[in-house]
């Protein structure tokens, strides 16, 4: 287990929170004409149980108090819709915000997008703004011990094993989850993302 008395960054990270383009994704601020995609990709109990702030079942209401969260600033960092490039189909969200740990990235793909890569190519795009719009020495991630999708994402990404604990999830409960972290040195040589 990770002991709860690690080093800790804990001052709040500003980031402007540009739009973000991908070979085939746009990753932009959350709008209400995502409320109907939203809700029916995140009204998943597969999804929910691996995230942590995710409500299952999802309702309109949860879509309108986040989209409210975003659009007033009370969430902390960067929340973006992630997009396909072509179509601006709402395939699911990304973003990054400030923990105890310091700067942490999350996302999560509706499942009829599930294992074509969309995953990865939104978190290189969030890495590579986290590491070029701040001075932070270190990037967080996160995953359930169950979610190896979501692990090889975080691979992927070059991040490395920093421990194990606990988190809760409002569609699990009290959940033990693998912790990873990625530092400038290694993303520097990483950048590249294997072109």
């Amino acid at each position: 287990m990770v002991a709860e008395s690690e080093e800790v960054e804990s001052e709040s990270i500003r980031i402007d929170c540009p739009v973000l383009v991908t070979e085939r994704l746009v990753l932009r601020t959350p709008r209400e004409d995502d409320v109907t995609e939203l809700v029916e990709l995140a009204n998943n109990r597969r999804l929910a149980e691996m995230l942590g702030r995710m409500p299952h079942p999802y309702r309109l209401s949860d879509a309108d108090a986040f989209l409210t969260r975003v659009r007033t600033g009370v969430m902390d960092g960067c929340t973006y819709a992630i997009t396909l490039a072509g179509s601006g189909a709402f395939i699911g969200c990304a973003g990054m915000d400030t923990r105890a740990r310091g700067l942490e990235m999350g996302y999560w793909i509706g499942e009829p997008y599930w294992g074509r890569g969309y995953a990865t190519e939104a978190a290189h795009a969030l890495v590579d703004l986290a590491f070029r719009a701040t001075d932070i020495e270190r990037l967080n991630a996160s995953c359930r011990v169950t979610n190896t999708a979501s692990r090889r994402v975080i691979h992927k990404c070059g991040f490395q094993y920093a421990g194990q604990g606990m988190t809760d999830s409002l569609a699990a409960g009290r959940v033990p989850v693998e912790r990873y972290q990625l530092d400038r040195k290694t993303w520097v040589s990483l950048r590249s993302w294997g072109a």
